[in-house]
């Protein structure tokens, strides 16, 4: 998947507010080489990132108890209500992509995170039932299969890549994640079984896959190893033993997304100054300063949903600075 075409720049996600046209616009204008497709869960249940890929669910349904979501036997209210308002989304999003030819990211919630939220009828997480996890990751694949679909036939020119939402799978893995009374934790999953269902999720999507969690520790050699062409995470938490991995990532073809601009409303350094990090850790791990631009896609570090609009768009502006300076300056 290193021959992929990606853009210098591109968000993660979310945005605040509830204007899908608005928000279309902010993203098309920010990134005229790598748009994605805004999520607004500031719109409430079905617009956050668990309810959405619910939504694409086949033949598995869910809706909204005071908990969080929770398996249906079939689509209800909640179902209709998040299929709406991605309807919504694409809408505006074709509008704005009108005669767009190149890389569109859409994002959707991964396997062990899915697993981790949506919870059987017995309140439980699904990650507490094997036999769930692994229809829950089939039904997921053939969802995404949809949508990606219906994007092409929106956005004809458009080569699509999938981004999987996995920012509880360290905690999957470790065996962190709660159980429905708060007092014991749900046993860890097995990291084989945890990469092969990522790597079956990865392999039906049948386009380049980037990972992305703002979480710490983020698995990168599993991730590589399931089959992501691109791993994206928050680069402000990257700890001297995440370096290695990165050093291989990079040697190894994986696109690295770098969250380095701040999530959350706050003064914005310099462009060039946001990207100090990276270039001081390429060069620290020894590599050619020359495939720091092809090597690294420059985001928020997480989604900006919870930014004052404002900020939202500066961020995103401020993003696709940075990567101009990443590119001009490698040194």
């Amino acid at each position: 998947m290193s021959d992929v075409v990606w853009g210098p720049a591109t968000g993660v996600g979310s945005l605040p507010g509830g204007d899908a046209r608005e928000a279309a616009k902010t993203v098309t204008g920010s990134f005229e080489d790598f748009p994605h497709l805004p999520e607004l869960p500031a719109r409430g249940p079905g617009a956050d990132m668990i309810g959405r890929t619910a939504g694409l669910l086949v033949e598995l349904y869910a809706h909204v108890e005071p908990s969080g979501w929770r398996m249906s036997d079939r689509p209800g209210r909640d179902t209709r209500r998040a299929r709406s308002w991605l309807g919504e989304d694409l809408d505006a999003l074709e509008e704005f992509t009108q005669g767009y030819e190149g890389p569109l990211k859409v994002q959707a919630v991964g396997p062990w995170t899915l697993a981790a939220a949506l919870e059987l009828r017995n309140g439980e997480a699904a990650l507490a039932d094997p036999g769930a996890c692994r229809d829950l990751a089939d039904s997921l694949a053939e969802g995404i299969r949809g949508h990606l679909a219906e994007v092409r036939r929106r956005v004809p020119g458009a080569r699509p890549v999938l981004q999987l939402d996995e920012p509880s799978l360290t905690a999957v893995l470790r065996g962190l994640v709660r159980t429905a009374s708060g007092y014991r934790t749900h046993r860890a999953v097995d990291r084989q079984l945890a990469e092969s269902t990522l790597r079956e999720v990865v392999g039906a999507a049948g386009v380049p896959v980037v990972v992305h969690s703002c979480a710490p520790e983020v698995p990168f050699a599993l991730l590589r190893r399931a089959g992501a062409a691109g791993i994206s995470f928050d680069f402000a938490l990257l700890t001297e033993r995440d370096e290695e991995s990165i050093g291989e990532a990079a040697e190894g073809g994986t696109k690295l997304f770098a969250g380095i601009v701040p999530s959350t409303d706050g003064p914005l350094s310099d462009p060039a100054g946001s990207v100090m990090g990276v270039r001081t850790l390429w060069r620290r791990l020894g590599l050619n300063p020359g495939t720091l631009a092809e090597s690294v896609v420059v985001t928020p570090s997480c989604g900006l949903a919870g930014a004052s609009p404002g900020y939202a768009r500066a961020a995103l502006a401020h993003s696709v600075r940075a990567a101009r300076s990443l590119a001009d300056n490698p040194e």
